[in-house]
């Protein structure tokens, strides 16, 4: 495989560069002080030092090191996790997983784990450069096999980036033979309502040389969905909605997303379960090539949708989420008495963490039982 060097501002590092990278976190301060914090509680500094310094290559880091920490963290904030569907997928192919996105850092660093634990090859990751809050987590996560996306460039920039980010996509998946994940969306659906990004479709069918459907053909596009049964979040969210309603002009801070990736890994998330759909490559061949291409992204969009709607998996709080919103009580069989009253103090303890000046209760319950009632609501349209 040729090394493109046009891609080396956003690609992972090679194994070659795995060593100076770990030294450059091992000696960036703010790395010691955060992430021995929120990442490997109860270790020491030197015993840190001395598992990263064992780490030769990528897949020491990956296979070993994070996957221990992945599974750990996990083990402490989640009652289980699960993962089926692997009859949908081959060892000896490459795809690109396209997924709902509940938790900035947990939803791809789980999947590389999980794939790992059952002996396929993990993926790179897409990750936005507005999370690269700081040096050490730019080094970690392109040791972590991720590559970047940037965001928020001008108008006249963002073709060269849309076509650079395709260019390599299309190369990781048809040279370098490395699967990869990337969200449906830019940013999570702060309401859990997934829908595809139309936008992020066009970006992919750019490279490839033929037409719209053969370009997307050649990424072998799989849906995969992410289900929590609690999202950690969900109160920062909803506090986000009020303060957008309440000032058109507010924008989140640097420390909001690094509140966002710290409350996602240290809060509790009850069961967890990921789930492979099919590749949506049969499907593509039904379509109409004749079709305007408008009409042919917005069909390809409703096909990685339904792949995501129909394998999420859910638990008491969604069907009371949903009863409360839309439901009439239609799956009042799904839970108990007990887990109403489980789901009434999880929300309110939720709500409870909210600090706002102008607090406004019944659009916060709202907001949060919404973040669990979309995705019923999305599968029973399929």
């Amino acid at each position: 495989m040729e090394k493109r060097t046009e891609f080396d501002e956003i690609r992972p590092y090679y194994d070659e560069e795995v060593v100076p990278a770990i030294e450059k976190l091992i000696n960036d301060p703010l790395f010691k002080q955060q992430v021995m914090r929120f990442v490997f509680p109860g270790m020491d500094w030197e015993m840190i030092t001395a598992r990263l310094r064992s780490v030769q290559n990528r897949r020491d880091l990956q296979q070993g090191l994070l996957k221990h920490t992945v599974f750990s963290m996990v083990g402490k904030t989640s009652a289980s996790i699960e993962c089926t569907g692997f009859e949908n997928i081959r060892r000896d192919k490459t795809y690109t997983y396209i997924s709902n996105h509940r938790d900035i850092v947990l939803d791809a660093s789980l999947l590389s784990t999980l794939l790992a634990a059952n002996e396929y090859d993990t993926v790179e990751i897409a990750i936005g450069d507005n999370l690269l809050l700081y040096p050490w987590i730019e080094h970690l996560v392109r040791l972590n096999k991720s590559f970047i996306v940037k965001r928020g460039v001008s108008i006249r920039q963002m073709l060269e980036v849309s076509n650079q980010l395709s260019q390599y996509i299309h190369y990781a998946i048809t040279e370098k033979k490395e699967s990869v994940w990337i969200a449906q969306r830019e940013g999570r659906a702060k309401d859990s309502n997934d829908r595809t990004q139309e936008s992020l479709l066009k970006m992919l069918a750019m490279a490839g040389g033929q037409d719209f459907l053969s370009n997307l053909k050649e990424l072998n596009i799989t849906p995969l969905a992410i289900s929590y049964e609690y999202d950690p979040c969900d109160y920062l969210k909803a506090m986000e909605f009020q303060q957008r309603r309440d000032n058109p002009e507010y924008k989140k801070t640097q420390g909001d997303d690094f509140l966002n990736m710290q409350t996602g890994i240290s809060g509790y998330k009850g069961r967890i379960h990921f789930q492979f759909g099919q590749a949506i490559n049969p499907l593509l061949d039904d379509l109409d090539r004749h079709l305007p291409k408008n009409e042919l992204v917005t069909a390809v969009a409703s096909l990685i949708d339904k792949g995501i709607f129909q394998n999420y998996r859910f638990y008491p709080g969604n069907y009371i989420a949903y009863d409360r919103l839309w439901g009439n009580n239609r799956f009042a069989g799904q839970y108990s008495e007990q887990d109403i009253l489980t789901f009434d103090a999880y929300l309110n303890g939720q709500l409870e963490k909210i600090v706002l000046e102008n607090k406004d209760i019944p659009f916060l319950t709202e907001k949060i039982i919404e973040m669990y009632a979309y995705p019923v609501k999305n599968q029973l349209e399929v």
